[in-house]
C-alpha cells in the first residue's frame, strides 16, 4: 500500500502506520549515529547499507 491508499483505510490503525514508520525510521537513524553503527534499508529492490557517517551528514542538511 501506498501512502495515500493508507490515508483511505477503514481501520484507524492502518491509516496511521505510516507516520508510525516513518517516526520508527527516524528513531533508527539516531539510534544508529548514536552508536556509530550502519542501518541498512531497501531502496529500488536493493539492500543498501547507510553508515552512520552517510547518515550524519544528511540528518545535518536535513
Amino acid at each position: 500500500m501506498n501512502q495515500q491508499e493508507l490515508s483511505k483505510a477503514r481501520n484507524p490503525d492502518l491509516r496511521a502506520a505510516f507516520v508510525a514508520l516513518q517516526r520508527a525510521a527516524k528513531l533508527a537513524r539516531q539510534a544508529a549515529v548514536q552508536t556509530n553503527t550502519a542501518i541498512v534499508v531497501m531502496q529500488e529492490g536493493q539492500l543498501i547499507r547507510i553508515p552512520a557517517d552517510e547518515l550524519r551528514k544528511t540528518m545535518h542538511s536535513a
